[in-house]
């Protein structure tokens, strides 16, 4: 029993729970310790603290999967999660992934892809069916390419430096031979490109970034 992978299994679809239960104590490097039907069952259970994975399904009675997360997390910091549902919504996946969910399978998954997903779980992996993982790389890349450019022009790091000196705006202007409107325009911009809204950000930004040297 030391060296088996101890696992819980929170699913109310009856013939579904004992099919997975089957199949992972089949394993022979693996036994379920526990499998419930819903979410507070599992809680109120003395085996939860034994376990090393859980498998969750989200759509339950009571208490959703995703709550469960979240309140088996608490009690149990380092306990492994893998969400198994059938929603593939983004919604779900991204909000089982931020309560803290480690892996994210769909339930038509096989029984081998099952046990591999728990044992990938174990040694450090993040199991998720191939096409979730390509949706949130595709909306990682959406997000990236909605954020500005850091490419700050000659003048703007000129500036950026000038405003890391705490120099007044005219004070820029006359050490720069701009106008008070012009620096103030040329603010505009690097608050917007760098994603800011007052000279602190900015400075702070610009040094954590190397645009500009600290003085």
């Amino acid at each position: 029993m030391e060296h088996l992978i101890r696992v819980g299994i929170v699913e109310d679809n009856q013939g579904m729970r004992e099919s997975w239960k089957l199949f992972i104590d089949s394993a022979k490097d693996m036994v379920v310790l526990e499998a419930v039907h819903s979410v507070e069952a599992m809680l109120e259970s003395k085996e939860l603290k034994k376990c090393d994975l859980i498998i969750m399904d989200i759509g339950l009675p009571g208490m959703s999967g995703i709550e469960g997360v979240t309140e088996i997390k608490k009690l149990h910091p380092g306990m492994y999660i893998i969400m198994a549902s059938v929603y593939d919504d983004d919604s779900y996946v991204f909000e089982a992934l931020k309560a803290g969910a480690i892996g994210y399978l769909m339930k038509k998954v096989t029984p081998e892809d099952l046990v591999e997903a728990i044992r990938d779980a174990i040694k450090g992996g993040s199991p998720i069916n191939p096409n979730i993982a390509r949706r949130i790389i595709e909306t990682f890349h959406k997000v990236h390419a909605s954020v500005p450019e850091e490419n700050l022009s000659e003048r703007e790091l000129q500036i950026l430096q000038e405003l890391a000196t705490g120099r007044s705006y005219a004070a820029i202007g006359k050490e720069i031979f701009l106008s008070i409107d012009g620096v103030r325009h040329h603010i505009r911009g690097i608050y917007k490109k760098l994603q800011v809204h007052s000279r602190s950000e900015a400075i702070s930004k610009g040094i954590s970034r190397k645009l500009i040297d600290p003085r």
